[in-house]
């Protein structure tokens, strides 16, 4: 029984070190995870767009910059993934002071790919810019995108999200004065505890921003409004649930060999001494 216990236990502990392993294999996997230097110096567009379908496309991790009218509406869209937590980052270079006559309000707004606004986990999604003021930046932390959910539900899903810019309130004189502005995306994997049981058939990107045509001239393909996570949709298997369901799995095999080998043990006849 003990040798049973020692071999089962040893081979616990092999397969919680082989799972380790291979979640650090993944983890450290460039491709697994893209950090901001995989597509060179992080720059990204340097337009945006100016209504849901003319919306300018990026990737998290890269920082879109774009010169507009005060008064404009600015849209890009960006892919986001089942278990990621996207945080919409954007900076408004305010026109010169001389040039502007009052305070200003900005405010920065997120949308799902069936264009249903998302509210904010927390951050500040609306900031007032003071008359002296030289720039004004925002926040926006979403919610976990999930895998699926019901069709009553608001949950973020897989697919595009749009980001959308602009001015709430200000003097109407400085209507159409030029500003620039920044947006980044990033985001954090939240991993198994998000883990739901379903899955979306296919991400939600709608649209398309643009017509390509074909090497021959002949004929145009669409091209989607959004493209999809440099690793593909999806592509995160790894979770931390895997080791607790490989892990809960071997402890349980070993109580119940454990306490078989206890039963079987008591339920064996006595010897009798010879000669008694």
């Amino acid at each position: 029984m003990i040798r049973t216990t020692r071999v089962l236990a040893g081979a616990l502990l092999t397969g919680l070190a082989l799972l380790t392993g291979a979640g650090a294999a993944v983890a450290d996997d460039p491709s697994a995870s893209p950090s901001p230097s995989a597509s060179g110096d992080g720059s990204g567009p340097t337009e945006a767009g100016t209504a849901f379908r003319t919306a300018t496309a990026i990737q998290q991790n890269q920082i879109a910059t774009a010169g507009g009218s005060t008064g404009d509406y600015l849209y890009w869209v960006f892919p986001a993934d089942a278990g990621q937590r996207a945080t919409v980052k954007a900076k408004v270079t305010l026109p010169e002071t001389a040039t502007r006559h009052g305070a200003s309000t900005w405010q920065v707004d997120v949308y799902d790919g069936l264009r249903r606004r998302q509210a904010c986990m927390y951050g500040k999604q609306t900031g007032t810019a003071a008359a002296d003021a030289a720039t004004v930046e925002l926040t926006c932390v979403l919610r976990t995108v999930r895998a699926w959910s019901e069709p009553w539900a608001n949950d973020p899903l897989p697919g595009s999200y749009y980001v959308r810019l602009t001015v709430l309130d200000l003097p109407s004189a400085d209507l159409g004065l030029p500003v620039r502005t920044e947006v980044e995306v990033t985001s954090a994997e939240k991993g198994g505890a998000v883990d739901v049981g379903g899955t979306l058939a296919k991400p939600l990107v709608p649209g398309v921003s643009s017509v390509e045509q074909a090497a021959d001239g002949s004929s145009a393909a669409p091209v989607p409004l959004a493209g999809e996570p440099d690793d593909g949709w999806a592509s995160g298997w790894w979770t931390d649930r895997w080791l607790w369901t490989v892990g809960g799995g071997v402890l349980g095999a070993l109580a119940a060999v454990f306490g078989y080998s206890l039963t079987r043990g008591r339920g064996r006849p006595s010897r009798v001494p010879p000669g008694f």
